[in-house]
């Protein structure tokens, strides 16, 4: 016998499953869960594959309240973290709007949307908005935000497992802190297909505030990997990301007639394979294209619709599609090069067959010897059932001041509540009295540094409410909102002005008039640069040369590295599979010569060369932890011998190139390996090296330290690190204890 509760919410959702029977479905019983859960309250996480329904899941809860309960103004907020998602998304949620003529607006706002339809929106907001994080603190950038999201009911994040571990997650978690202040009733739904710490991502979501509801479905979906392998690893690079060399293979391995993605790792990577199977295939030019992040999104969303229609076949592309996107003709995946993540692969898989119970078939090209093993790691790990964990970054100062003086800017915000609602979020809640007045005092008077300079005397107190009086601060923060801090990007344009995306000035800076280069899948001539726009014009010159971008080296994963570990131990077995096989020889070789290190042991080499006494470590895992490792082992080395190192590093392991005959055997102790103040070995060698110098240019950014520009005229990579660098020398000298 039903509950008056589960009555109500039998009502409410009459019209979802109507809709749901005039397409021929049944909701799936993760849906029905769902929605019951939203009509009853609740806030929570769906955890799905790939391809099952999630969109329909997370959304159709908070319609059914809608056409219950109608209400003015903005009602479901949907983040995503690629723009490029939100047209997929619209197109979703619209249908069964427009079919069923339901009173409901829904609308995009990214960085995509026109500036007068950003404009029209915030005087009159649909019912349903998907935007972003970075769009989301700019609306709360302007005043009247409680009017705005006065009758907000939910908040949907979609792909939650790309934000979470990443200061945009950070700084999703401060936005619904936030919008939580002024709407304490209001639902989150998180959305993913592959975490591996589901509970503590949900927390994450919902906030310490809540219980989360945990919504899984037991559907059966399964991936193939086939490995496209070479004749022979002796002839095969050892290292490189490219993979032209067995362009050849690929094409012979697909089918143009097989709707197929060919996911690479960088742009510039996705530049040179469009380029390799345009002349492998030149009379199927106008069936292969070119899709990423930095190509112009009408030329993006003309290929995405161009591929739903059948009528592009090959698509080279990058992230730009690995998340979300519906394209339910594509059948075949290909991976050039690692993925790095075993998360990633299961997302970039799943792109094909999108249909619940689907069979994912991804294609692995190697792109040198060693990723035979990744791929053998990938298929064990995935046949494990192993996922990544994702875990919120712990107190980044550098988003809070952003968020802080987002608020200030806006309607302003007072101490306690203020503070109150931050350690209402997992990344804060354990932030301190001292180092909240700190940042306080950083964003009101410049802090102890820069308190003579009035552009850091960001907000004043005024009747209890922090907030921004100076216009032309509220505008130049608005402009650096974001925690994304990758090099400047310029526009490219024909001469007839007509866009063709973006580059980094970096790559442009070096550009002289009459350089032909290769961008978006077309030969151009540089013709000049003004106002922070390249022109160029179409030429018949060839060129191999593509712009680079930087941001582009993806590291293994924590979860990746121990199957590699595990690869390499059973590498001796006497039965293989096909990857390991094919890479028999190099790993005999290394047994023979050295040694294939167990799952449990470090292996560590040293050889002389004319270059001087090398030292190679052998962790496996990843460049970024091999980076600090390095500098490490190198400060520990130097302090019992000085010596000057060159540390190079891999995601295999790192070397240390130190003058000939250095004693590397000699200095290691059970001293060179103690715990003993590792926390101050690890600040000072990585302030020997100057990483933290460097990496203080984005946390600059972040917190507004220095300005990027206007539109017109926009700082240079250069011109941001030296202004960052003289800050950080400021901070270092006259306030070492800052946060």
């Amino acid at each position: 016998m039903k509950t008056s509760a589960q009555t109500a919410a039998s009502l409410s959702l009459a019209p979802i499953t109507d809709w749901f029977q005039r397409q021929g479905w049944r909701p799936l019983p993760f849906q029905q869960e769902t929605w019951e859960a939203f009509l009853a309250g609740h806030s929570g996480l769906i955890q799905v594959p790939t391809g099952s329904g999630k969109t329909y899941a997370a959304v159709m809860g908070a319609i059914a309240a809608m056409l219950h309960d109608p209400k003015p103004g903005l009602q479901l907020l949907y983040l995503t973290p690629l723009r490029s998602l939100s047209r997929d998304i619209e197109q979703s949620i619209r249908r069964p709007i427009e079919e069923m003529g339901w009173d409901l607006r829904v609308e995009s706002r990214t960085g995509d949307t026109s500036a007068s339809r950003k404009t029209r929106q915030l005087k009159n907001m649909p019912q349903i908005l998907i935007t972003t994080p970075e769009s989301l603190s700019l609306m709360l950038s302007y005043g009247g935000a409680a009017t705005l999201f006065g009758n907000l009911r939910a908040v949907v994040l979609d792909e939650w497992h790309e934000l979470l571990s990443s200061k945009r997650g950070t700084q999703t978690e401060l936005c619904l802190s936030a919008l939580r202040q002024l709407c304490p009733s209001l639902q989150t739904w998180a959305v993913s297909a592959t975490l591996g710490n589901v509970q503590e991502a949900a927390q994450v979501a919902v906030g310490l505030g809540a219980e989360p509801v945990i919504i899984q479905a037991n559907i059966p979906r399964q991936t193939i990997i086939r490995s496209i392998l070479p004749d022979s690893v002796d002839s095969f690079p050892w290292a490189g990301h490219l993979g032209l060399r067995m362009f050849q293979e690929l094409v012979d391995a697909l089918d143009i007639e097989t709707s197929t993605l060919i996911f690479t790792n960088t742009r510039a990577q996705a530049e040179k394979w469009y380029q390799a199977l345009t002349f492998a295939l030149p009379e199927e030019g106008d069936r292969i294209a070119l899709h990423h992040g930095s190509i112009d999104v009408q030329e993006r969303e003309a290929i995405e619709a161009a591929v739903k229609t059948g009528e592009i076949k090959w698509v080279v592309c990058t992230s730009s599609l690995d998340l979300g996107v519906d394209f339910q003709p594509v059948e075949r995946v290909v991976q050039i090069g690692s993925a790095k993540n075993l998360a990633r692969l299961l997302q970039r898989a799943g792109r094909s067959a999108h249909v619940p119970e689907g069979t994912s078939e991804i294609f692995f090209l190697p792109t040198n010897s060693l990723e035979l093993l990744e791929i053998s790691a990938f298929r064990n790990g995935l046949a494990q059932g192993d996922l990544e964990v994702r875990r919120s970054l712990q107190k980044p100062y550098d988003v809070l001041i952003q968020h802080l003086v987002t608020l200030a800017c806006g309607d302003g915000f007072k101490l306690d509540d203020t503070l109150h609602a931050i350690r209402q979020t997992v990344s804060y809640a354990h932030l301190t009295d001292a180092e909240f007045t700190w940042i306080l005092n950083f964003i009101e008077k410049g802090g102890k540094s820069l308190s003579a300079y009035p552009r850091y005397q960001k907000v004043v107190l005024e009747d209890r409410m922090y907030r921004v009086t100076d216009s032309q601060i509220a505008r130049m923060h608005r402009m650096g909102v974001g925690t994304i801090t990758s090099n400047q990007a310029l526009q490219i344009q024909y001469t007839n002005r007509r866009k063709i995306g973006t580059i980094e000035e970096n790559f442009a800076s070096k550009l002289q008039k009459g350089d032909v280069f290769f961008f978006a899948g077309r030969q151009l001539e540089f013709f000049q640069m003004k106002d922070m726009i390249v022109y160029v014009k179409g030429t018949t010159k060839k060129s191999t040369v593509t712009p680079t971008w930087g941001g582009g080296n993806l590291a293994i994963s924590d979860t990746l590295s121990t199957h590699l570990r595990r690869e390499i131990e059973h590498s001796q077995d006497e039965t293989l599979n096909l990857e390991l096989t094919c890479l028999k020889p190099i790993l005999s070789t290394q047994q023979r010569i050295s040694h294939l290190p167990a799952a449990n042991e470090l292996l560590i080499e040293t050889c002389k060369t004319r270059e001087g006494q090398h030292l190679y470590v052998y962790p496996f895992e990843g460049r970024f932890v091999h980076e600090g490792l390095g500098f490490l082992w190198g400060y520990r080395f130097a302090r019992q011998k000085q010596a000057t190192f060159t540390i190079s590093v891999n995601d295999y392991g790192f070397e240390i190139l130190a003058p000939k005959d250095y004693p590397f055997r000699e200095l290691f102790s059970e001293e060179f390996f103690s715990l003993e103040s590792l926390e101050a070995d690890i600040r000072a060698s990585l302030n020997l090296s100057e990483l933290t110098a460097r990496k203080f240019r984005g946390i600059a950014q972040i917190a507004g330290l220095v300005f990027k520009g206007y539109p017109s005229s926009k700082k240079t990579a250069g011109q941001l690190q030296v202004s960052s660098s003289l800050i950080y020398e400021v901070f270092s000298k006259y306030e070492p204890d800052n946060l």
